[in-house]
């Protein structure tokens, strides 16, 4: 069962970070998502989400801080008729440096939005319960 992680950032505004999946990524084409990436073999979760967050958005580890970890989410997902079943690890932080923010290939945009707007977009599965889960 693969695991992931799932990053969320807030900026100094309450605002969180989502990213719009390009069609050169294998799963979830054109959906909006958090930071998110494979939890390698012998790798720990917070250690995979402050390199997806250095690959995805080009942030350092001292550009960030980590406000909260949530508890791993596991469900099954059906996408373009193939199943996966998912553990997805939750993850907070926070950054001063908004506008310093550059993309790579895995996203086409990305958008800081109040919290609660998240229920407004099409997302990845579960992205809505990460956030909802995380601003308890």
């Amino acid at each position: 069962m693969p695991s992931v992680v799932s990053c969320l950032l807030m900026n100094e505004d309450g605002e969180i970070l989502i990213l719009k999946r390009s069609d050169k990524v294998k799963t979830y084409k054109d959906c909006w998502s958090a930071i998110t990436g494979y939890v390698e073999e012998n790798e720990e979760p917070i250690n995979t989400a402050y390199k997806e967050i250095r690959e995805e958005v080009g942030l350092e580890k001292k550009d960030i801080f980590l406000l909260k970890e949530g508890k791993p989410i596991v469900f099954t997902d059906f996408y373009n008729e193939k199943r996966f079943e998912w553990i997805v690890h939750p993850f907070l932080f926070k950054t001063l440096n908004k506008g310093k923010i550059q993309i790579d290939w895995e996203h086409t945009n990305y958008s800081w939005i109040k919290p609660e707007e998240i229920v407004k977009f099409r997302t990845v599965p579960r992205l809505k319960n990460v956030v909802l889960g995380l601003f308890k």
